[in-house]
């Protein structure tokens, strides 16, 4: 009999044409494959089973996350060159009668059997689509792991969004100093100065809210829909000495009520506000800012041909998350009466960010994975590799639109050059 990985290789053959993209090291020990593609372990026939019952990218996902498949080095540089290989090309798909010989493969290798098990960490979500108690359910799933998690993940700032890297090639500069030259840009756009009204929509961990009423003396109302991310925001300010600038709400964005503010700020939030929510979601902000207010919208955004999250992120880490094209976004927030008065792609800066989670992930994966389980911690693995792979693929971008709320006349009261946003960014 052949080999384990050598039937693999058959079985494969009928859906990749083709040399193999990746070696395979089967449960047997046996190898087969180029010397010089990523190596992907097979620890039992259960990973084969997997794929038969959940053909794809969630039977993929499902089967590294129980360890049932593995793979040796760098995971996002193996899913790059796998993928890259296997999208140069071209295939068909396969006929009944393909399909019956690799089901006779397959069983051979002894993937026939009841569907595996499936693993812990799946969102369960009920309801109707962006309900109130839906979209809270789908928050905490991805905000509530934990904060000790996200404090073991994320620097000192706590901000779970996309860096502004002034000084990339500087062994000095941090993920840290990136998020608060991030933050300072926000806050420069927006004009804030001392005893502004700012709406933090989505205020995460607080990182905006504090940074805001600290540095420029705005008084910040923050929302959320995350119980522990209000404790923690509440605590923070506090702690940080803002309290008497800081307002928390758990609230959902449609139950904001109040106006006149002079700025307000979405820092990748919107993506979880839904695709027919959104005119609503743009006209709230519009009704909450006084004339001639600023809002910041920072946004991932997809490719005008790209699927954006994908099976894996929707089932295990931002159920109902919606995302578009950075166009359709400004076309929506000026169809609500808002004026876009610049939009900055920050996608390369994203791609950074998250491989500087990924970094810490791996420092910390000992005391991540004790804290977590073993389970959530290869999901969040998983999760880091592929999106710093989509932004960097240009899958998917971010970007920062900056829109006002004209006054009747027309006026937008913003400076006629971005000059002051940069100029103090980045060293002294």
């Amino acid at each position: 009999m052949k080999p384990a990985a050598d039937r693999i290789a058959q079985l494969l053959g009928h859906f990749v044409p083709g040399p193999l993209p990746v070696r395979i090291r089967a449960w047997d020990g046996s190898q087969a494959g180029p010397t010089n593609a990523p190596l992907v372990i097979l620890r039992s026939p259960a990973a084969l089973r997997r794929l038969m019952w959940q053909p794809g990218e969630l039977g993929l996902a499902e089967a590294y996350i129980t360890a049932d498949l593995d793979v040796e080095g760098d995971l996002a540089d193996a899913l790059s060159q796998a993928g890259r290989s296997v999208r140069d090309r071209s295939s068909t798909r396969p006929g009944r009668t393909t399909l019956a010989s690799a089901a006779v493969l397959a069983a051979r290798l002894g993937a026939a059997g009841p569907p595996p098990r499936r693993p812990e960490g799946r969102a369960r979500l009920t309801g109707g689509l962006h309900s109130v108690s839906r979209d809270r359910a789908g928050i905490s799933h991805h905000y509530d792991l934990s904060n000790d998690f996200y404090s073991l993940l994320l620097d000192e700032t706590m901000a779970y969004s996309c860096a502004y890297w002034t000084r990339p090639d500087d062994p000095a500069y941090t993920l840290a100093d990136a998020q608060r030259d991030k933050l300072d840009l926000i806050c420069r756009k927006l004009g804030l100065g001392a005893g502004d009204r700012l709406l933090d929509v989505g205020c995460g961990w607080g990182s905006l809210t504090v940074h805001a009423a600290r540095e420029h003396k705005a008084r910040v109302t923050a929302v959320t829909l995350s119980r522990a991310q209000h404790d923690h925001v509440t605590e923070r300010a506090a702690r940080e000495g803002v309290a008497d600038l800081v307002d928390v709400q758990l609230r959902h964005w449609r139950d904001i009520d109040g106006g006149g503010y002079d700025a307000a700020a979405a820092v990748e939030m919107g993506e979880h506000v839904g695709d027919a929510e959104y005119p609503a979601f743009a006209t709230k902000l519009h009704d909450v800012l006084r004339p001639a207010g600023r809002l910041l919208i920072q946004q991932m955004s997809r490719g005008a041909h790209a699927p954006g999250g994908g099976a894996f992120i929707e089932t295990y880490i931002a159920p109902d998350m919606h995302m578009r094209p950075v166009g359709r976004t400004v076309d929506l927030l000026e169809d609500a009466g808002l004026e876009a008065r610049s939009v900055e792609a920050l996608r390369e800066h994203y791609t950074t960010t998250i491989d500087a989670w990924r970094t810490t992930l791996e420092r910390r994966w000992n005391d991540i994975e004790a804290l977590v389980g073993t389970t959530t911690a290869r999901v969040w693995r998983l999760y880091l590799a592929g999106a710093s792979l989509a932004f960097a693929e240009r899958r998917m971008g971010v970007d920062q639109i900056l829109a006002v709320r004209p006054t009747r006349e027309g006026t937008s009261a913003v400076p006629a050059t971005p000059a002051d946003w940069y100029t103090p960014l980045g060293p002294a």
